[in-house]
């Protein structure tokens, strides 16, 4: 377990302030990226702390841009910042790692944390709460229009995961649902010849219209 830089009192697996003393720790960046803290400050605001956020350029294959909060450390990514950064971030995985996973995600468990939905930086409108992947243990939360905000700790919560295989299980769940899907769509077709070439609004329309044929 890390020890805050500022009163040596033991922090919990990825946080990002010090529940003794206060002071923040950036676990978002520190050792994975060099960045910048561009100024003047972004006219996109924290959707906890109401403060303006912070553009950061990570240097990341050159400039990569994103909105952070100083107060907070929270993170707000344009639409597909993310998983570029996630990949840019991450490479060389051949294995999934269980156990690991479980234990990234048993780790940064919060029993009574309270749900809230929040405010999209840029459109005010509320966001979606999501779950990023499969057993990523990360709800993000998502404007349609304009991005993704990550909790402070979440980003570096999302890098272990993909260390350990996460995406890895995620592709494979995900092909595993597709072909399950596809499987029963030939099944049903086999049974039934009649209903081959029609999709389900079509079928649904006529057995509602009493034209099934």
């Amino acid at each position: 377990m890390a020890n805050c830089a500022s009163c040596s009192a033991p922090l919990p697996p990825y946080a990002d302030i010090c529940d003794y003393c206060g002071s923040k720790h950036d676990t978002n960046f520190h050792g994975i990226h060099r960045y910048t803290v561009n100024r003047p400050l972004s006219d996109r605001i924290c959707p906890h702390c109401n403060e303006h956020l912070q553009t950061i350029n990570l240097k990341s294959a050159g400039k990569f841009f994103v909105e952070r909060c100083e107060k907070c450390m929270g993170v707000f990514f344009d639409s597909g910042e993310l998983p570029a950064l996630l990949e840019k971030s991450v490479s060389h995985v051949y294995e999934i790692n269980l156990k690991r996973i479980d234990t990234i995600n048993q780790k940064n468990y919060k029993k009574n944390k309270t749900v809230r939905y929040i405010k999209c930086p840029v459109c005010h409108a509320f966001m979606q709460r999501t779950n990023f992947a499969s057993r990523s243990g990360v709800i993000v939360d998502k404007c349609r229009d304009h991005g993704i905000w990550l909790d402070g700790g979440e980003l570096l919560h999302l890098m272990e995961w993909k260390k350990s295989g996460g995406e890895m299980l995620h592709e494979q769940l995900r092909g595993g649902k597709e072909n399950a899907s596809i499987n029963n769509r030939q099944k049903t077709q086999h049974e039934n010849p009649s209903i081959k070439d029609k999709d389900f609004l079509s079928i649904l329309w006529d057995a509602c219209s009493g034209n099934s044929r």
